[in-house]
């Protein structure tokens, strides 16, 4: 007999007379008095049994022992559920396979389940509980929703890129340690003792390889490894759409990445994303403070250094003397003008974790700036009303700081606040946006050095190559960002394909020549035979299911994902090994307190 002849979201009215076989799991049970009902669900869906007692013979005897999570097979005839004595119709709106109910002549119970911690339509479990007991929680309708779609995506990036003459190469997840930017995961070697592998925080280094060896244009769903604390969409262990193209500049990277992602939105939403805006990095830090802005509400930041400077308030002068910035933002009157002083005082406690003293604010009645700091601005009211576009019932908010990074900081982090606390965002809004021209490096004040914005392999504009030493501040590079809703969904860049350049780069970043020689040798020696001119992308694919399936939190979107102290509670993993082990890699583990495996 076969295990099933249709799935639990299969079965229509157009099925009706025919005896067919289920499978699946008990979703609910119900006894109407001798008339059983049990709701069968696997990953397609739910159908409803009904075991009457002069149908059904031995399978209603054992239907009446049935519980939540048995997993059973039941056969019978699929039948309209029909209308009640009151001649209303008894079918289920809500379940595509509402119309039918199937009249089981024989059940089979294939495993009895144990009392489960919960159901998989149980809303208020706990997270910890969810992970602890996965392969429960990944019953529930909302998670094979989300499994569904991630599958989806990943098939529809690998046609779209088939189509497009991308080649799917595997790159090793046991690498060497090049320690760029975040921690690696260190893997020791039984056959070296005392040399280990690292696992790949990228592909990056083998996808340029990968160009240099002809294979012109590279795609891989691939996961990668960074050892440094999770957040709500980070993971140490994430899955990335790598891809990488030879013979290109940055039109054609993004044209090919624009195009894969308005072919996801299409046949997973129906939504036709639009050509994508551009935007460059300084124009986005000027208007949002912010290099992945959300361009679904206003309250852009608006520069009044100039008019700060005229007034006694020593708070913006300050800021100012000391090559800092003063700029505000407008926050409406619908939300912004009402609210408390008590509230206000709160945001400017809450400023605080990015670097800022506090927050100076003020409100606009008749014409004029009242409350707050509007006592110290009357010389500039009117310009600064007049330049702000403020209206009477808003609410005017000021960054203020020596350091104009603390400015931007501050007003982004606060517009984004404001827009979720006081609901300016409308749903079902998509935002896209190119960010381009980068600087290729940023000053670290604290090491007093200069440290890649993006990778240290992104190639400079070719108009800015002479300025590498001589005015690196300047230098912009040919990176890109892809931003959606004010979240980076992917970055990329073309690369460096001259070693002179590379290693004039490399030089620039206090990597001298033994340095680069020790941890990128096989790099730059590729780079002298015959390098193509190459760059590419990489899509964090969690990320991109999260705004697909509309979360927030991106342990929804992977199937095993880790707490934020990188525990996996199902399998409590990282755990301890015995001393056999350590001993055949030639390790000794000093003992540390446990840490608390907090999700």
């Amino acid at each position: 007999m076969t295990m099933r002849t249709h799935t639990c979201g299969q079965l229509r009215d157009t099925h009706v007379g025919q005896t067919v076989t289920l499978a699946g799991w008990v979703n609910n049970y119900r006894d109407h008095g001798g008339l059983i009902f049990i709701d069968l669900r696997d990953r397609e869906g739910v159908t409803q049994l009904k075991f009457d007692p002069d149908l059904a013979g031995s399978a209603h005897k054992v239907a009446e022992g049935l519980r939540h999570e048995d997993v059973v097979r039941a056969t019978g005839k699929v039948v309209d559920r029909g209308v009640n004595d009151k001649g209303q119709a008894l079918a289920n709106p809500k379940l595509a396979t509402g119309q039918i109910e199937i009249e089981v002549s024989e059940l089979v119970i294939l495993n009895k389940a144990s009392t489960p911690p919960f159901t998989p339509d149980d809303a208020q479990t706990s997270e910890e509980i969810r992970l602890r007991y996965r392969y429960i929680d990944m019953r529930r309708p909302q998670m094979q929703n989300i499994l569904r779609t991630r599958h989806r995506v990943a098939k529809i990036i690998r046609d779209y890129c088939d189509k497009h003459g991308f080649y799917e190469v595997e790159t090793p997840f046991l690498c060497r340690s090049t320690p760029e930017g975040a921690r690696d995961f260190l893997v020791p070697s039984r056959l070296q003792p005392g040399s280990f592998y690292a696992l790949p925080q990228s592909p990056q280094l083998f996808k340029q390889i990968l160009m240099v060896g002809g294979v012109d244009k590279y795609i891989q769903i691939v996961r990668c490894f960074r050892d440094e604390d999770p957040r709500a969409d980070r993971q140490a262990e994430f899955t990335q759409i790598d891809l990488e193209m030879s013979f290109v500049e940055p039109d054609d990277v993004m044209s090919i990445c624009e195009g894969m992602i308005r072919e996801v939105w299409k046949q997973v939403l129906g939504v036709d994303v639009p050509k994508v805006e551009r935007m460059c990095y300084a124009e986005a830090i000027g208007r949002f403070g912010s290099d992945r802005p959300d361009l679904r509400f206003g309250m852009e930041l608006v520069d009044v250094s100039d008019l700060a400077q005229q007034t006694d308030f020593k708070v913006f002068r300050g800021a100012i003397e000391a090559g800092g910035l003063v700029k505000v933002i407008c926050v409406p009157g619908a939300g912004g003008g009402s609210m408390s002083r008590k509230e206000t005082d709160a945001l400017a406690e809450w400023v605080k974790q990015f670097g800022a003293g506090g927050l100076p604010t003020c409100k606009i009645e008749s014409g004029k700036l009242t409350t707050g700091v509007a006592k110290f601005l009357e010389s500039i009211s009117t310009a600064l009303i007049e330049r702000t576009g403020a209206k009477d019932g808003d609410l005017l908010c000021f960054g203020v700081s020596p350091r104009k990074t603390v400015v931007h900081r501050t007003l982004s982090e606060l517009r984004v606040k404001l827009a979720h606390d006081l609901k300016m965002i409308k749903p079902g809004q998509w935002k896209w946006l190119w960010v381009v021209d980068f600087p290729m490096v940023e000053w670290n004040d604290e090491q007093k050095r200069w440290d890649s914005l993006h990778h240290p392999f992104t190639a400079p504009l070719d108009a800015d190559l002479d300025k590498i030493e001589s005015d690196t501040a300047n230098v912009k590079s040919k990176a890109y960002d892809l931003v959606l809703n004010g979240s980076e969904l992917g970055g990329g860049s073309i690369r460096i394909h001259r070693p002179d350049v590379q290693q004039r780069v490399f030089k620039l970043l206090g990597i001298d020549e033994e340095a680069a020689k020790m941890k990128f040798g096989f790099l730059l020696d590729a780079l002298q035979y015959g390098a193509p001119p190459h760059g590419g992308l990489a899509f964090g694919l969690d990320r991109l299911v999260m705004h697909l399936v509309g979360t927030s939190n991106i342990r929804d979107v992977i199937a095993f994902p880790k707490t934020q102290m990188g525990a996996d509670l199902m399998t409590e993993a990282p755990a301890p090994v015995d001393d056999a082990q350590l001993k055949e890699l030639s390790l000794r583990v000093q003992t540390h307190a446990k840490p608390d495996k907090a999700v």
